[in-house]
């Protein structure tokens, strides 16, 4: 089996875009860091998120449910709480692992 690809980090991504668009790549952290903080605020305020031509990041509440104790098997209750899904645009999908025909 082939080794997997390394991953890149957000040094690499913000020397890339340096490098792509001619600016420091001071500049393109604080952009990096402001697109994140964009997302995380609205978000938090508008419920939802969306980066043209990746995916949406979406907050959605879950509700109360009933679960077993895997070790016990006991039945327990787990209370509703709100959780962040981020839904992958079909474009940036396809691209990535195109549908089967």
């Amino acid at each position: 089996m082939a080794a997997a690809a390394k991953l890149m980090t957000k040094t690499q991504l913000a020397g890339h875009l340096a490098e792509k668009f001619g600016m420091s790549k001071k500049a393109a952290n604080e952009i990096l860091d402001e697109l994140a903080q964009v997302a995380v605020t609205q978000t938090k305020k508008a419920g939802a998120f969306t980066i043209p031509g990746i995916g949406k990041l979406v907050k959605a509440k879950r509700n109360a449910r009933k679960g077993r104790n895997p070790k016990t098997g006991a039945e327990i209750k787990i209370p509703a709480k709100t959780v962040v899904k981020f839904r992958v645009a079909k474009a940036c999908k396809e691209s990535i692992v195109p549908p089967k025909k």
